[in-house]
């Protein structure tokens, strides 16, 4: 099966306030069953009574952190898309929170290779962070933030580089 062949026949779950960047994801998943919430209760709604192999989650106007709680309870892999939320601390909480990948929207024309890194990477039991990071080298968030971005939580990126050269993800902890 070809990389792009882990995406045929997918269900996934876009979310997002505007209604261009849901038809552009659309559009760039055409091997998929593209299921299209504009707001945080409509998706919800889906997340709760279907059923969906990845959902794609934007941070702002649609509460994305509460919809990747309700995704990673039903065991939805799951990527943040971004452009006003784009900073070194939505990248760490999307880390700790459980997503499992984080696409800034001027990558969204690479939309089926980030989430095809998902899938491949849990199908081989492997971190899918460590495939993101190769995508989404520090380079690119130095030339937004500057050399130093990390520098701020240098505990968590250490903890991070050497999480993803493991199994494990280093995705939020269930409770007890």
């Amino acid at each position: 099966m070809s990389d792009k062949g882990l995406l045929d026949g997918k269900r996934v779950l876009v979310v997002d306030d505007e209604p261009d960047i849901l038809e552009v994801v659309e559009q760039l998943l055409p091997m998929c069953h593209v299921t299209k919430a504009a707001s945080f209760s409509e998706a919800k709604k889906f997340l709760e009574s279907e059923d969906f192999d990845l959902a794609v989650l934007d941070i702002m106007g649609v509460d994305g952190y509460r919809l990747l709680e309700v995704a990673r309870k039903k065991n939805i892999p799951t990527a943040m898309l971004t452009a006003h939320a784009l900073s070194p601390g939505n990248v760490v909480k999307s880390i700790q929170e459980g997503a499992d990948s984080y696409i800034p929207k001027d990558k969204i024309s690479n939309i089926q290779a980030f989430l095809i890194d998902i899938l491949q990477a849990k199908q081989e039991g492997k971190n899918p962070w460590a495939r993101w990071y190769e995508r989404l080298p520090s380079s690119y968030f130095e030339r937004r933030w500057g050399a130093a971005w990390q520098d701020a939580d240098k505990e968590f990126w250490g903890t991070f580089r050497e999480s993803i050269k493991t199994r494990p993800s280093p995705s939020k902890k269930e409770d007890p």
